[in-house]
């Protein structure tokens, strides 16, 4: 009986000893929440909305699944960062530097990447309506399957982008600058805005494709493409962008 007691006793002390520090790590992994914006960080699955976070070093930070939703992170440091399935609604990327970021499966109706550095950034399938890239360098990126309804990409620099399979229906591509080849293939580009864009070395474009855009005389086709008797193109409802 006593040996009995004893190894009750024991089992007791480790289960107690278990939770003791299954609680521990809960602890330190709930805490690290509070941390103060460094490089390579984890904020995975925190909540840092409505937030100022300006020039903020998060340099190969883990924020996946983050919730950023109208913070401003402009002129941060995001070189490198995991924002996988992280939400930026209506947040603020002016100017940042996420060369090689991770935005892969990200919720970012209207959020504001202007004149951000997204080279090598991945936005594989991420939601993207109406999100702002107005002079961004994006040479590398990759918009697999992404949803882009109404994207700006006026004045982004675009050198070996991956449209593939993206939806761009009444996205502006026009005034962006192509440099290198750009991948259209399988995408949905209904009334995309094309006027004025050199598409000559643009891969996997169809015709069907470019039956549903928006281009005018001086957009460039490559060779196998013809434009459209008539390009379907009514002007943009200016009520409709708010």
């Amino acid at each position: 009986m006593r040996k009995l007691g004893i190894a009750a006793g024991l089992g007791v002390l480790i289960l107690s000893t278990g939770f003791l520090l299954a609680s521990s790590t809960n602890f330190l992994s709930a805490a690290d929440c509070g941390n103060v914006p460094a490089p390579g960080l984890d904020w995975s699955k925190c909540s840092k909305t409505n937030i100022m976070l300006q020039s903020s070093d998060l340099h190969g930070a883990n924020l996946a699944g983050a919730h950023f939703d109208s913070t401003d992170l402009s002129d941060a440091n995001l070189i490198s960062a995991n924002l996988e399935k992280a939400t930026l609604v209506r947040a603020w990327l002016k100017n940042a530097k996420a060369d090689g970021a991770n935005f892969k499966k990200i919720e970012a109706y209207r959020s504001d990447f202007s004149n951000a550095s997204l080279n090598g950034a991945s936005f594989a399938n991420a939601e993207l309506q109406r999100a702002e890239f107005d002079s961004a360098q994006l040479a590398n990126a990759d918009f697999q399957k992404a949803e882009l309804g109404r994207a700006d990409f006026n004045k982004a620099v675009l050198s070996d982008v991956n449209f593939s399979f993206a939806n761009l229906s009444r996205a502006t591509l026009s005034g962006a600058v192509i440099k290198g080849q750009i991948s259209l293939s399988g995408a949905f580009m209904y009334l995309t805005r094309i006027e004025g864009l050199d598409l000559s070395n643009a891969a996997g474009l169809q015709q069907a494709q470019l039956n549903l855009a928006c281009g005018d005389n001086s957009t460039k086709l490559p060779s196998w493409l013809k434009a459209p008797a008539v390009w379907p193109c009514p002007p943009d409802d200016p009520d409709d962008k708010d």
